[in-house]
């Protein structure tokens, strides 16, 4: 995809996804009162499956700077029976790089910065070595609810996942939707499966930051004439090596900068997968619960599908 076309792209869907000045909730506006309580009725069975995997703390080669966990009580020995106090408390600490290429995240409306500016016109400025000013992942302090759809694009072609670099495409979101007998609908939060976490597991970690599948770009005019609210995806949602030539990370700029779209990276989608293939649907009630980190560009996030 040429930079000019890539430009055409990013106004049209920028103008595609009219907004307030004010506005700092992007496409949450889409997740209307209403289709919250709609979606509670996609509850049938009541069982609860996490769309998270776990957090690491080995280095790999995704995983240069990986997550940090360090007891720092009790002491090795201190509670033993050896007299005195028989209270103790476990305690510990735990530190990540939220926007890395192996744990689950959230991205906030203030991660993506595009010719000097942050969603919705706001100066890139806004956002300093002492955190975001605005566009913060606080905007979500009350979390995101809503009716999930996942879209298995490894199953509708039949394999396993997507080899790094292959790109998702508009027909294949609206072949899936079709094979899998649903329907993404105003207000959804959409889930993408490319198949990153079994090749991983099967195949080793690799450099995911140099090769991994993705969103094409054009798919995204899926998301915006379907009002989608919110993205996730088992990968980064974009592919790598970049489809546009000069812009790394097409997908994260027209969907968070022109759109809106609040995205979810490396999410986990194995368990949620054999229970929609074994329920026959692929609808469900989806709880997230972001951190509240007042000033920070993203957070960990461990979505909760209810079916």
């Amino acid at each position: 995809m040429t930079a000019g076309a890539f430009r055409a792209l990013y106004g049209e869907l920028r103008e595609r996804s009219p907004r307030a000045p004010d506005d700092r909730r992007g496409a949450l506006g889409h997740l209307t009162p209403e289709r919250v309580v709609a979606a509670a009725a996609e509850v049938r069975s009541g069982r609860t499956v996490s769309l998270a995997a776990p957090i690491e703390t080995l280095p790999g080669p995704d995983n240069p700077e990986p997550a940090r966990h360090r007891m720092i009580a009790p002491a090795d020995g201190e509670t033993g029976a050896s007299g005195g106090d028989a209270l103790h408390f476990a305690r510990d600490r735990f530190a990540m790089n939220v926007h890395g290429d192996a744990d689950s995240h959230l991205d906030a409306l203030c991660h993506v910065v595009f010719d000097g500016e942050l969603y919705n016109g706001v100066p890139a400025s806004s956002v300093t070595s002492h955190g975001a000013g605005t566009l913060s992942v606080e905007a979500v302090r009350d979390g995101i609810v809503g009716r999930g759809v996942l879209l298995d694009v490894p199953r509708l072609r039949g394999v396993p996942w997507l080899e790094p670099g292959d790109h998702v495409s508009a027909a294949d979101l609206t072949g899936a939707e079709e094979a899998q007998g649903v329907r993404v609908r105003p207000g959804d939060l959409l889930f993408v499966r490319v198949g990153h976490r079994p090749r991983r597991q099967e195949r080793g970690a690799w450099n995911a930051a140099r090769a991994r599948a993705g969103l094409h770009p054009t798919a995204v005019r899926f998301l915006a004439e379907r009002q989608v609210a919110a993205l996730g995806s088992d990968g980064n949602n974009d592919t790598a090596p970049s489809a546009v030539a000069g812009v790394d990370f097409p997908v994260h700029v027209l969907a968070v900068h022109a759109m809106g779209l609040h995205l979810m990276d490396y999410l986990q989608f194995e368990e949620l997968t054999a229970a929609c293939a074994r329920a026959g649907r692929w609808s469900f009630l989806c709880v997230v619960a972001p951190l509240r980190l007042p000033a920070a560009t993203g957070s960990p996030v461990n979505p909760i599908a209810v079916l």
